[in-house]
């Protein structure tokens, strides 16, 4: 597909940035109205016959501009998700971002990743192992993926600086966290590279890192845990991983430290244990070379014509739905409407803020 436009990459950004907007809500929008700016005048209608309260917010154009100003100043580029210079195995996932900020070496996207992440509060032989595994795996010719995070993220990223290594950003460009880690991210950028999915100016809150997770693991071929608390964000990007395909390794620990609680308990899920480069490598390079399907793709059969539910539809659709995740092919299933119908059902409902999205594509009320 050609690159998009400047005119594109603003409705596109206008897109991602409205109301209730996330990445499966924009792919649906740009498979129904076909392009970006037909889904923007779309929202206002779309939200009202889901039953918002108000106006749906669409993200001004004034604002757009602003943020490409920014993005362009501090030499990030607004990638789309079907441009070539887009991380081909993070566009495989059914929730990548439509449009990547990357800053840094570009290339460094293209080669085939490892993700790497653990404690903040790691043990010293726990950075030690951290670092001589990021560098055998780098010398191996693989980029490292992590989260800028103090602890293992950080041994990560500076024992790969020298082959490239990638940081995945849980706020905008403009807010690095944590702020001690600048001067690394400044390291990272001539080799390797930073990205985010997130505005520009945006300060991370908790509940961003789940989402940059996902895209630690959705850029890898697999995600390596070293030292993990039994309740911890690393537990979460090996769950992620695992929902997405990729393969999951850990390294153990003691069991009398609380840190390799969560790593030790992947292992008895069946994780890969690891104690050097070489088990990662038996692993992972059979995978090396399969290609994956882009998730923007316009699925085989499928219409891009809007459809527009009537009311009966919708009441069938909302009855179906409660507090118990249930999937699309259930709902076509149970309603006996086609699936054009109800995937639009539940975009209208999504827009007005009335249902929830969980993982594997389930939906709730909200």
């Amino acid at each position: 597909m050609p690159s998009l436009t400047d005119e594109q990459r603003i409705d596109w950004l206008r897109l991602i940035r409205s109301d209730n907007v996330g990445p499966r809500t924009f792919a649906w929008l740009l498979r129904q109205y076909g392009d970006a700016r037909s889904a923007i005048e779309a929202l206002p209608e779309l939200s009202r016959r889901g039953g918002a309260p108000r106006t749906i917010r669409v993200y001004p154009r004034a604002d757009a501009e602003r943020e490409m100003d920014a993005a362009r100043k501090l030499g990030v580029d607004l990638v789309g998700i079907h441009e070539a210079a887009y991380p081909q195995r993070l566009a495989a996932i059914d929730d990548a971002p439509p449009l990547l900020a990357v800053r840094g070496n570009a290339t460094a996207l293209t080669r085939p990743m490892m993700a790497m992440v653990g404690s903040r509060n790691a043990s010293a032989a726990g950075l030690k192992f951290a670092e001589r595994l990021a560098r055998e795996l780098a010398d191996a010719g693989f980029v490292i993926a992590s989260g800028l995070a103090r602890g293992i993220d950080a041994a990560a990223h500076r024992a790969s600086l020298g082959a490239g290594t990638v940081a995945v950003l849980a706020g905008g460009h403009g807010r690095i966290y944590p702020e001690q880690h600048v001067d690394l991210l400044e390291a990272i950028l001539p080799e390797g590279a930073a990205i985010s999915e997130m505005p520009f100016g945006w300060e991370p809150r908790a509940q961003d890192f789940p989402r940059r997770n996902r895209l630690i693991s959705g850029l890898s071929l697999g995600v390596v845990i070293v030292e993990a608390a039994k309740r911890s964000g690393s537990l979460i990007t090996a769950r992620l991983a695992l929902e997405q395909g990729r393969e999951v390794f850990a390294v153990p620990g003691s069991p009398i430290d609380p840190r390799a609680e969560g790593a030790n308990g992947l292992l008895k899920q069946g994780a890969t244990l690891v104690t050097e480069a070489a088990d990662v490598l038996a692993v992972i390079e059979p995978i090396l070379g399969r290609r994956e399907a882009n998730s923007l793709r316009e699925p085989d059969g499928e219409s891009p014509v809007p459809f527009e539910p009537d009311d009966r539809a919708r009441a069938q659709i909302v009855a179906l739905l409660g507090p118990t995740p249930v999937g699309l092919d259930d709902l076509v299933r149970l309603s006996g409407l086609s699936p054009a119908l109800v995937r639009t059902v539940i975009l209208e409902l999504e827009l007005a803020g009335r249902i929830e999205r969980h993982g594997g594509g389930l939906f709730s009320l909200a």
